[in-house]
């Protein structure tokens, strides 16, 4: 008689790192992927556990680490011998807390299977976000218990090099004694770090008599330098420095389309919210879009012209219900508005015969549209899928060139529910520094469903005809790329912020705090 053998689960003790979700490693994101179960420590930030959460296996269960060491050890063994595979996900690297360290103990005295995936160190790793250097012998450590520190040998660290220490903020006081009763200058150079790696991470710099009032109002988890490479963040700092760092910005799009423009924002140091104003949805009735796809396959149409994503993505919607794919494409030719609208052409395998070199919009794609001529284009018809409320400017200017055009809605744009009172109060008071309008449509609704923004909030649009209506519902409209993509659009944002910073450098000191320029740029001025 055979027995079957139960399944044996593995546990990991897993370095999150100093907290941006982009700096755990592979080895970290494998394990969490897999997990059963995900035990996480206080100091791992809420917004790295959404990332987890969001790509963890949908049955993950997420619980905070609760208790002594011996009580999650025992949990994390629990798990194991149930055949799950269970992590304990800390800040910084497993190694940097004695806590830690005590649960490895305690699992290795067992059989189960372990491993300990290392993550960038807390203070390290901040230090680095702040522009601040660690040269010569250098000291860094993730701290749990100040009282556990010797001052001496942190003082003779400073006199050969650098500190970094990860420190609550409650225990800045007790650091700063430590250190000063172990001899360190009062006038050695130090930099606190609040919410490091985050979004919101803001650093003072100051000297070892004066860091703890320069650091009033930081809270939970903060990062301490000490010595001659803090006196180089002026030159070395970049994460606060990124051109809409601390800029909250409002993108109205649509839930499919947001996450793009957020990504890119968020490279840029923004804190991107989305708002969605218009939803998508298929037209009332499929027949035009029937009678579209079967005459593409029938060779009715000489062009195709795409003037959004959501219609490419409509069209073939339609194909794949109908079981088509590119290849019944063959002798049609593809136009497309803009770069973002032929890259999605692009990811179905079929490459564009036209592209706006210049302005991307109607009137730009029919300055390079070729007029129909009945010899060297047996067919005459042209196939525009579009948007419910698209505007006449193509299809009229197709006929003008001598083009037959079936007009076909692929798809329809409607209002979104309003967002919450908070978001609607923060965009009529001027809560958000930037808002970016990717087309008319986005104007309107936003307008309708939230109000206007208020004066002082920069507007960025896409294009010429997005700045029309922003124009005509009283909006002042600061930003608009040379090309109309999302990709040029957050760039001449984030441009137009360097500007703004570099305006408000060159002015004296009073001028500046006069100055009707709102936002983080200018508060960094005052």
């Amino acid at each position: 008689m055979t027995r079957t053998r139960k399944p044996v689960g593995r546990i990991a003790f897993v370095g999150a790192g100093p907290g941006d979700p982009g700096l755990l490693t592979r080895r970290a994101h494998d394990a969490l992927i897999d997990a059963d179960q995900v035990v996480y420590d206080r100091g791992v930030p809420d917004s790295l556990l959404d990332v987890v959460r969001a790509q963890a296996r949908s049955d993950a269960q997420f619980s905070p680490a609760e208790g002594v060491p011996g009580d999650v050890a025992k949990m994390l063994i629990s798990a194991a011998r149930s055949g799950l595979n269970a992590v304990h996900l800390v800040a910084g690297d497993p190694f940097g807390h004695d806590s830690v360290v005590k649960e490895v103990q305690a699992v290795a005295r067992t059989a189960a299977h372990f491993e300990v995936v290392p993550g960038v160190g807390q203070a390290e790793g901040v230090a680095t976000y702040a522009g601040v250097p660690l040269p010569g012998v250098r000291t860094a450590a993730d701290v749990e218990d100040v009282g556990t520190l010797d001052f001496d040998a942190l003082a003779a660290a400073v006199g050969r090099g650098s500190l970094a220490l990860a420190v609550d903020a409650g225990d800045l006081a007790a650091v700063r004694d430590g250190l000063l009763a172990a001899g360190v200058d009062g006038t050695t150079g130090v930099g606190v770090t609040g919410d490091g790696t985050g979004e919101t991470q803001y650093t003072t710099t100051s000297s070892v008599d004066s860091f703890v009032a320069a650091a009033l109002g930081f809270t939970g988890r903060v990062v301490l330098t000490v010595g001659e490479g803090v006196g180089q963040r002026d030159r070395l700092s970049w994460w606060e420095n990124r051109p809409l760092y601390g800029w909250k910005v409002l993108v109205p799009r649509t839930k499919e389309q947001a996450g793009a423009m957020s990504a890119r924002l968020r490279a840029y140091g923004a804190i991107p919210c989305e708002v969605p104003t218009i939803a998508v949805e298929p037209p009332r009735t499929p027949a035009q879009m029937e009678r579209a796809v079967k005459g593409l396959v029938d060779g009715r149409y000489a062009w195709v012209i795409f003037t959004s994503v959501n219609a490419v993505r409509a069209v073939w919607e339609k194909f794949a219900e109908h079981g088509l794919d590119a290849r019944h494409f063959g002798g049609v030719k593809i136009a497309c508005i803009g770069e973002a609208t032929a890259d999605a052409v692009r990811a179905f395998g079929i490459q564009p015969e036209l592209v706006p070199a210049g302005e991307q919009s109607s009137e730009g794609l029919l300055a390079e549209f070729s007029p129909h001529d009945e010899i060297l284009d047996p067919v005459g018809r042209v196939l525009l899928p579009r948007a419910d409320i698209a505007t006449e400017t193509l299809a009229a200017g197709l006929t003008e060139r001598g083009w037959e055009v079936d007009d076909v809605t692929a798809y329809r744009t409607v209002r979104a529910a309003p967002p919450p009172a908070e978001i609607r109060d923060a965009i009529k008071s001027g809560g958000f520094d930037a808002v970016l309008f990717t087309s008319s449509s986005t104007v309107r609704n936003l307008v309708g469903i939230a109000g206007k923004p208020h004066a002082r909030t920069v507007v960025a649009v896409i294009g010429p005809k997005t700045a029309e209506t922003a124009t005509e519902f009283g909006l002042r409209v600061d930003v608009q790329p040379p090309h109309a993509s999302v990709p040029d659009l957050v760039e001449a944002l984030a441009a137009y912020a360097v500007e703004l910073r570099e305006k408000l450098a060159a002015m004296p000191a009073k001028q500046r705090r006069g100055s009707k320029v709102q936002g983080p740029t200018a508060l960094r001025f005052r």
